[in-house]
């Protein structure tokens, strides 16, 4: 019997929202000494050309979903809130101690957790806290995530008061059966709100997030909740795999068998069904898994060769600098990644003693430089090139031998010094930038640590 692509394909590979991935980062040759090093001279190089990112990390939900892997807490106790704000201001102040220099803002993005577990109140206590002790770049960009089922009208409408201008929804899939297996029970009628809302208030750019591949899931249900989103017109969407990995403690993905979820051929119907629904529908394929329609900055940046993409996902515009804040967060400083402790109590403590509360890092070598900016490329742009000493690696000729298989699979193109992935091979995108990951070449893993490609 012949093997499909998918068949042949779908091996276990990292998302690549950096490079190294995290399972790859030299803990043993980073200090916090260097971190702050690397920030230092990040910040001195890019604040005043582009500003710099913050991502902020709010734990809470006030139930488990399982299908999610995120660092989170659940509760229904809101009296955490307080506490958890006056913490990451905490931290914010001792970053912007160390800059030195009134930071430019250009990207904030809420992440969770539920961000819209906090109260307006506490959120509008935390970004009025951040902007006090710094400036708002030129274009700059603030956004969140928002929970259908809790985020309020008087939560989209304070945030836009504070300059939040694009909104994602998690919407994952309207099936009944499939909701029940991820305890996500969220009905069309919250998201068709909460999307009515954004658009009346103003949001330039509303996301939703939805997942194939879940257990249960099956053509017809993906038909539907495309058929629902496209009613919605969302000026976004994230249509990803999930991302089964049930070995990461605390992640909640043991309420279904394996048996239950969709695999291989199977799988990727789904997301071909999917896909085809939206192009129909007018959204155009951008990046990895993401599609948007014309009118969004975020298809604007594909087109002009801009789009970026960090721990945050993908972005319409770069900054070299990221802070990340709040628990289990990861900074980016180009030359370097650092990553906050994952526990609520750990990181209190940390901060009492009026220390950052980062755990583990990876210094980037040259090397690792110059592999990031060919694995951002194929995953911002389909296309990357050698066609200079600050672009090659003597690994290249080896490289370009385990491409060769994937041409002849028609899954791109390889020219003299560029390779383009061409429309067959862009659900295989991760595979081919796996050619280019010289550290996991280098050191396969011995346990599970990454989901599947495809």
């Amino acid at each position: 019997m012949k093997t499909s692509l998918i068949q042949k394909y779908n091996v276990p590979g990292p998302r690549y929202t950096s490079y190294p991935t995290v399972p790859y980062w030299n803990e043993s040759g980073f200090t916090n000494e260097i971190w702050l090093q690397t920030l230092k001279k990040s910040f001195q190089e890019s604040n005043d050309k582009e500003g710099i990112s913050l991502y902020i990390h709010l734990p809470f939900c006030e139930s488990l979903c399982t299908f999610c892997g995120c660092n989170k807490r659940i509760t229904k106790n809101h009296e955490v809130e307080n506490p958890y704000i006056e913490a990451v201001l905490k931290e914010w102040t001792l970053y912007r101690d160390i800059l030195g220099k009134k930071p430019k803002i250009k990207e904030i993005h809420l992440g969770g957790g539920t961000p819209t577990f906090f109260s307006i109140d506490s959120l509008e206590k935390l970004i009025n806290g951040i902007l006090s002790l710094a400036e708002k770049a030129e274009n700059y960009e603030f956004s969140f995530e928002g929970h259908p089922n809790n985020t309020t009208l008087a939560h989209l409408q304070k945030l836009y008061d504070l300059g939040f201008r694009r909104v994602s929804f998690g919407v994952q899939d309207y099936s009944e059966k499939v909701q029940k297996a991820i305890h996500r029970i969220q009905p069309f009628h919250n998201v068709a709100k909460v999307t009515f809302w954004a658009k009346r208030i103003g949001y330039t750019s509303i996301g939703h997030d939805i997942i194939f591949g879940l257990p249960f899931q099956e053509v017809e249900d993906i038909i539907d909740t495309i058929e629902k989103t496209n009613s919605l017109q969302p000026d976004r969407l994230a249509f990803y795999s999930y991302a089964h990995v049930p070995w990461i403690k605390g992640n909640g993905q043991r309420g279904f068998h394996d048996e239950d979820i969709p695999k291989d051929d199977a799988k990727r119907k789904l997301y071909e069904v999917g896909k085809e629904l939206l192009f129909e529908n007018e959204y155009h394929e951008i990046g990895m898994d993401h599609f948007a329609l014309k009118t969004d900055s975020l298809y604007h940046s594909f087109e002009d060769k801009k789009l970026h993409r960090n721990f945050m996902g993908y972005s319409s515009s770069k900054t070299q600098l990221m802070i990340g804040l709040g628990v289990s967060s990861i900074s980016d400083s180009w030359y370097s990644f650092a990553q906050n402790v994952k526990t609520i109590e750990e990181y209190y403590k940390i901060l009492e003693s009026d220390q950052l509360p980062v755990y583990r890092g990876h210094l980037l070598s040259e090397e690792d430089l110059i592999i990031r900016k060919h694995i951002l490329n194929l995953m911002c742009q389909f296309e990357t090139s050698w066609d200079n000493v600050d672009n090659y690696v003597p690994e290249i000729p080896e490289i370009l031998i385990q491409l060769k298989e994937m041409e002849k699979d028609g899954l791109l193109i390889i020219n003299d010094s560029k390779i383009i992935v061409t429309e067959k091979g862009k659900p295989y995108v991760r595979n081919i930038c796996m050619a280019f990951d010289l550290r996991l070449k280098r050191k396969t893993p011995e346990t599970a640590l990454f989901s599947m490609t495809i």
